[in-house]
């Protein structure tokens, strides 16, 4: 995995005006948000969840894909991951290690009834997306003289969405018939919502990774990403707290 050199980030970091207009931008995006919900689900969709009842593969795979498309948090933290990414197959092995720890924890969390709060995951999620930032500015080789393992920390992520996931899940009480097909169907649809939102992020990181202000504006971009994901956090336990 890439990181910026010190360079590149020295050029950036006297461009304080677009600094500022991007991390307001990330401001206004969370203290825009109506809810400080974690893995939110919406109304319409809530009610179909509490209310079906036999195996539904179109409808779980459909919401599965909204789910993942609307999800800011783990989005932002994937956009973090591909940063440097340039070939197809690594970004489909970082994609695949995020949807196998998702898949692994949110079947065991609602089989095996293990709950943990939304919104710690989600806290955790917005965790990810600064080690992410970091880890991109190069800042644990410096501080540190030492790289975590991007690979694993993708799994473990992954993992922790997962659970988070199979709490709401089981808030809705899920019907135990056809439970594990519809399941399944769920997560086979956070693959595709995956696979959709990530397409049109490299469309654009590719016209974009062609012009000479990538490396630019690469700081700068990783910078707000990790201020977002502070805010991330902060709105997250702001909501745990509220919700006591």
């Amino acid at each position: 995995m890439h990181s910026l050199s010190m360079s590149a980030m020295g050029a950036s970091v006297v461009r304080p005006t677009r600094s500022l207009l991007l991390l307001l931008f990330a401001a206004l995006l969370f203290l825009g948000m109506p809810e400080a919900l974690a893995h939110a689900v919406a109304e319409g969709d809530k009610g179909f969840i509490q209310e079906s009842s036999g195996v539904m593969l179109l409808p779980f795979i459909y919401m599965g894909a909204k789910h993942m498309i609307t999800g800011y948090d783990h989005l932002l933290f994937l956009f973090g991951v591909i940063f440097f990414l340039y070939r197809l197959k690594d970004v489909g092995l970082y994609v695949t290690l995020f949807a196998v720890g998702h898949t692994v924890t949110l079947l065991f969390g609602v089989l095996a009834e293990v709950s943990i709060s939304a919104y710690v995951i989600d806290a955790i999620i917005g965790f990810s997306v600064v080690y992410k930032a970091l880890d991109n500015l190069g800042a644990f080789q410096r501080w540190f003289g030492y790289q975590p393992n991007t690979k694993g920390a993708t799994l473990i992520f992954g993992l922790l969405h997962g659970f988070g996931l199979a709490t709401k899940i089981q808030e809705y009480e899920i019907s135990t018939d056809g439970l594990i097909p519809n399941l399944i169907a769920f997560n086979v649809g956070v693959e595709i919502g995956q696979l959709l939102a990530l397409s049109a992020i490299l469309i654009v990181m590719g016209y974009w990774r062609r012009t000479a202000s990538f490396w630019r504006h690469a700081y700068t971009a990783n910078v707000a990403m990790m201020s977002a994901g502070f805010l991330l956090m902060g709105y997250q336990l702001t909501g745990l707290i509220v919700s006591q």
